[in-house]
């Protein structure tokens, strides 16, 4: 019998790349800090009426979500994104507005595993919730920048649009509906079936099919009322004043249809995949009522953690961080010397590991060898009854025979810096 393995469309994250995983989410917390967000984390499920709310017409919702009955009775879903999880915290608790907050974690989507797509797949992210006010949605734009920058990412171009107000939407659908029932012949299969939902989602279509249709479809900015083009230009002026630079993209809608006004999206332009985005976002000054919250307008994004490695990898930034250990323990005498030394010098701030087993000196040396570690401690039978131990350089083999009370600072001398 062959042993289990990993679901279709999960892995393993192991070392090193587990910890490359968690210092991106560091970095993303600092940045989000510095911008006056706070931690949040939502369920890994929830009822699922809640992300029914965002839009029948959806692929997440119609094809991708794992939902089903608890043993409760309880129809549920693993969470496909986290704004509508955010949203409905927002309309549970009733948090004094302007709430800021960041997430970071899991998400669940039955979909084609592809290159940085999984079934399984972790995100970071933002919502603003409160303000209406257009340089809301200019922060969250540059607030996602800034964090691409920390990561050492050139590469990365910005596109906004916007969708108007709720009755421009509506005004512009009709008028984009129409457009795309005169070239349905035109049109692909699965846009012709996504027409009768929402026609919006026919212009995310990357079919070869679809393109003609879609680059002569009406451009939503012809049909913005005053208000919303003001809301914009706002956004795209603060933008330009903080030294961002963007492409107004008018087929621009995402992927949800919660989204009103601003929408945004970022493309890695080192990739050479055909699905190179790496993050986007907008304004959904609906969704939290739809949610049973009070009317609360809201912005915010979230950024796919495989894609923003791939481009990582693609620039040759944000490398894994060193896994290795300030000291490497090696102990002839028994074992119990290593406990005791490691302890020490983790107490005094200075990581450390050691061997186990008894092994011998030639082994444990190789050990601390294979552990990275500038440098190793050791402590033999001499050592032990005249109360000394050996610090030696890894790099060099340079050693000093010190008394066990002046380890620490011996340490601290060979790694270059106060202990």
């Amino acid at each position: 019998m062959s042993g289990f393995t990993t679901s279709p469309g999960t892995r393993d994250i192991l070392p090193p790349d587990a910890g490359r995983w968690r210092a991106f989410q560091d970095v993303f917390g600092e940045v989000a800090a510095s911008h006056g967000y706070r931690y949040l984390i939502p369920p890994m499920f929830e009822d699922l009426g809640v992300f029914l709310r965002l839009g029948e017409a959806t692929d997440v919702v119609t094809k991708e979500m794992y939902d089903f009955e608890d043993k409760g009775g309880r129809r549920v879903a693993l969470r496909p994104e986290q704004t509508a999880s955010v949203c409905r915290a927002f309309a549970q608790h009733r948090p004094v507005p302007p709430w800021k907050v960041w997430y970071a974690g899991p998400n669940f989507r039955y979909e084609k595993p592809q290159q940085g797509r999984y079934r399984q797949f972790d995100q970071v992210g933002v919502e603003l919730l409160g303000p209406c006010d257009p340089d809301a949605d200019a922060e969250v734009i540059a607030l996602a920048w800034g964090f691409y920058r920390r990561l050492g990412l050139q590469q990365i171009a910005l596109s906004v649009n916007t969708l108007g107000d709720e009755g421009d939407l509506q005004r512009y659908t009709a008028v984009l509906q129409a457009y795309l029932a005169e070239r349905l012949d035109e049109l692909s299969e699965e846009s012709r079936a996504t027409l009768s939902r929402n026609p919006l989602r026919v212009l995310d279509s990357k079919r070869p099919a679809d393109a003609a249709v879609v680059a002569g479809a009406p451009r939503i900015v012809d049909h913005v009322g005053d208000g919303a083009r003001a809301h914009f230009d706002r956004v795209l002026a603060t933008l330009g004043e903080i030294g961002i630079p963007y492409a107004v993209e008018d087929r621009l809608v995402r992927g949800l249809d919660y989204y009103r006004h601003t929408t945004f999206e970022f493309v890695s332009t080192a990739l050479d995949a055909a699905h190179v985005a790496v993050g986007g976002g907008g304004r959904y000054d609906g969704l939290v009522e739809a949610l049973g919250g009070p009317p609360t307008p809201g912005v915010g994004f979230a950024l796919g953690l495989d894609r923003t490695l791939l481009a990582c990898d693609a620039e040759g930034c944000f490398p894994a961080p060193d896994p290795s250990v300030d000291v490497f323990v090696v102990d002839t005498t028994g074992g119990r010397e290593a406990a005791l030394v490691a302890d020490e010098l983790r107490r005094a701030g200075r990581s450390a590991d050691r061997a186990y087993e008894q092994r011998s000196m030639k082994s444990q040396m190789k050990i601390a060898d294979r552990s990275g570690a500038r440098v190793a401690v050791i402590v033999g039978t001499d050592e032990l009854a005249s109360g000394t131990i050996v610090v030696r350089s890894m790099k060099s083999g340079e050693q000093r025979t010190v008394a066990r009370s002046e380890m620490v600072g011996a340490v601290a001398a060979f790694l270059g810096g106060a202990a």
